[in-house]
């Protein structure tokens, strides 16, 4: 009786929706989630969303380059995004003389805002339903789809989508780029007719000491105190399309900005973000759940571990070490703790059962109607899971262990080959390019945040983890060398490694460059040879991952296709696919443990409470101090006279939705999205209503950092604020 019912939960909870679960495509958001919104607290029509006909807000969302959110807020084509999505812009203009990343950058007029070559900012000018064009082509052309898995080829869709465009008209039409893309593992299609302006310019962005507070020891955590923003303008020809940067280009009249709310927010506002979310994987199989959480995961969080304990333990001994190891150990744990993150979600809510539980009813459902394919699909998805296993751990440990893990690993081999081959003809000409082409290497392979006794550490920890972990016969050729010459001793075949090779050190560049015995050296080089032998390795295995391909997507659209017919095609979202989405939920708290509790707002208190002036991390710049110490907050403090900084929402999102804009119920901006909350990043696979949050920098935060901190009053002048 108990085992029925608990069943009978998780069958239940594996098929409902969270209010506010879902990344919703706008084009059906009438037929599927408007109601819902309106209950929550929307007051807008759903044509002010998204309207095919006329302007809306979807028309003041923007791609902010291919990975980012923005959104456009003012007349004049201004557009905030995310610090870290505008970080490499701010980077390429930063020299010793005006380091923008430490100082931050404010244009004092139109004429000094900077260009940005190869940024592009993308408008969504037009979704079109094209599933029946699309198996149209895909019947027609089934005689060149010799594996049935054109309906996912990037290269066919995109094919097909230029010729239902025009490709005469997409000539004609500067910026104009159309896509399709699949939805639901190929059983729907949508086509995106996009607007690309490739004249943008950086207008302002607070130091690194705001827009990075906190940097990556407080990345996916809450309370947050970040300033992450920065603030771009687009340009455009005379008549307003898109143009290569000249300076004969104006700013942008866009279609649609949105209006600025200083109001604040409240528990349990509505809230809604409009974006670009990259990737989730809310179909999962069971199976898929297992394989992602006892491989994948499993491999990054122990092999991570690893690394960053000899990591660490270096730089604690020399804070030389640590300065350069710092954005190394901190890229290493982003990932790491989204890998444990993920894991105890899907340990939490026990995410397998869930999944089991709506292939079950997928099954039956299936059964009544008589359809076979169904189950034959699972199954095959739950055989190619258990075949590609051996292949996909050694995979994993590979680049956790040795691609990732192991930086000499990555030295570059390209310019020893051709060297190597100009030696052996007596080119000298090419002896002389290559040569220079090496050093060349050299010096990029070992920069200034390069230590050779950290990575000999790394290495040594790594490998041994390595070596335990995958037998002898599936390691990669070289590691014969280990067990053969070194007896399996890695501490003895590491310190060969670099007493011989030239990229471990100056000394042996010099003595390697004064050889008369280039040639053999290089073949001999131990580095080079490890670093081929793990690719050659790397690709091996990639072939044979990508056999199991094929079978896999065509098993998944029918899983897919049984999901839909069964559920209805207005019930589900699709997976993330980095096209415009709809969120939508409620500012709300929530408890991550027993009695802890987190309230939905920060505010600058907590930025001094973590200041530390002895770690890059939280140094708090002295203006924004002697702001805090007088109140001078302006228009932008809480009725309790707090300078707020960030709040959280229910809302779904991901990666891509960096830098969306986080609306009210009116539509206005009240916060620029950046970050989830480590609790929720399992929401990839399953939203977990009770913990997934989204972290949003308060916009008052932005418009006081941009009014009393910057003093750029003309950006706030250009903005419609309310």
């Amino acid at each position: 009786m108990k085992k029925t019912f608990l069943f009978s939960l998780l069958f239940f909870v594996a098929l409902s929706l969270s209010a506010d679960e879902g990344m919703w495509l706008l084009q059906l958001l009438r037929q599927q989630k408007y109601a819902e919104m309106k209950s929550l607290g929307l007051k807008l029509q759903d044509a002010d969303i998204y309207n095919p006909d006329g302007s809306s807000i979807k028309d003041a969302v923007v791609q902010f380059g291919r990975g980012c959110t923005g959104e456009v807020v003012s007349s004049q084509g201004l557009v905030l995004t995310n610090h870290h999505c505008g970080y490499g812009q701010i980077q390429y203009h930063s020299t010793l003389e005006n380091n923008y990343l430490e100082e931050g950058f404010w244009a004092e007029s139109l004429a000094d805002e900077l260009p940005n070559p190869g940024l592009t900012v993308t408008f969504i000018e037009k979704i079109d339903d094209v599933t029946d064009y699309v198996k149209q082509c895909l019947e027609r052309d089934k005689a060149q789809d010799k594996d049935g898995v054109l309906f996912l080829s990037p290269s066919y869709l995109d094919k097909i989508a230029r010729a239902r465009f025009g490709e005469d008209l997409l000539r004609r039409k500067k910026g104009i780029e159309v896509e399709i893309k699949s939805f639901f593992n190929g059983n729907q299609y949508y086509m995106f007719t996009k607007k690309v302006y490739s004249d943008v310019r950086l207008v302002g962005a607070p130091p690194s000491s705001i827009g990075k507070f906190g940097a990556d020891t407080d990345n996916w955590m809450w309370p947050r105190h970040t300033g992450d923003f920065s603030v771009f303008r687009i340009y455009a020809d005379k008549n307003g399309n898109p143009a290569d940067y000249s300076p004969d280009n104006v700013p942008l009249k866009p279609k649609r900005w949105l209006r600025i709310s200083t109001k604040g927010v409240r528990e349990n506002d509505f809230a809604m973000i409009m974006g670009f979310p990259g990737t989730t994987n809310k179909y999962y199989t069971s199976w898929e759940v297992a394989e992602r959480r006892d491989i994948d995961n499993a491999v990054r969080i122990n092999m991570r571990d690893i690394r960053q304990k000899a990591m660490l333990e270096e730089m604690l001994k020399n804070p030389a070490v640590k300065i350069q190891y710092a954005s190394k150990y901190s890229s290493s744990t982003n990932a790491y703790k989204n890998a444990i993150g993920t894991n105890w979600a899907i340990d939490l809510r026990d995410f397998e059962a869930l999944k089991k539980a709506q292939q079950e009813k997928l099954l039956k459902w299936a059964q009544k109607k008589k359809i076979l394919h169904y189950a034959q699909a699972l199954d095959e998805i739950r055989d190619i899971v258990k075949e590609r296993a051996d292949y996909r751990f050694r995979s994993w440990m590979l680049n956790e262990g040795i691609l990732r893990g192991v930086e000499f690993a990555s030295v570059p081999t390209a310019s020893a080959d051709s060297l190597l081959k100009a030696l052996d003809e007596g080119n000298e000409a090419g002896i002389a390019k290559y040569t220079a082409a090496l050093q060349s290497d050299y010096r990029r392979f070992a920069n200034k945040d390069y230590n050779p006794l950290v990575d000999k550490k790394v290495a040594l920890a790594v490998l041994s983890e390595y070596i335990r972990l995958v037998p002898r016969d599936q390691q990669p050729e070289i590691f014969g060398e280990l067990h053969r010459y070194f007896n399996g001793d890695i501490a003895s075949a590491i310190d060969y490694v670099f007493d011989r090779s030239i990229f471990a050190s100056e000394g042996n560049m010099q003595y390697f460059l004064t050889s008369d015995e280039k040639a053999r050296l290089l073949r001999e080089d131990p580095m080079i040879l490890f670093a081929k032998s793990a690719r050659d390795e790397d690709r091996k295995l990639r072939k044979e991952l990508s056999r199991f391909d094929n079978r896999f997507d065509i098993a998944r659209r029918a899983y897919l296709e049984g999901i839909l017919k069964m559920e209805g095609v207005y019930i589900l979202f699709p997976d993330a696919n980095l096209t415009l989405r709809l969120s939508y939920g409620q500012v709300r708290g929530y408890v991550p443990s027993n009695a802890v509790v987190y309230d939905y707002q920060s505010t600058m208190d907590g930025v001094m409470q973590k200041e530390d002036p002895a770690n890059w991390e939280f140094v708090v710049p002295p203006k924004l101090k002697e702001l805090y110490r007088v109140s001078d907050f302006g228009n932008y403090k809480t009725s309790g006279g707090k300078m707020p900084v960030a709040f959280i929402a229910t809302t779904h999102t991901t990666g891509g939705n960096s830098g969306s804009p986080v609306m009210n119920g009116n539509g206005e901006l009240i916060g620029i999205n950046f970050d989830r909350n480590w609790e929720g990043v399992g929401g990839d696979i399953q939203y977990l209503p009770d913990y997934q949050r989204s972290i949003i920098v308060d916009i008052r935060y932005v418009l006081f950092i941009i009014d009393k901190y910057a003093d750029a009053k003309r950006l706030i002048e250009e903005m419609e604020i309310v």
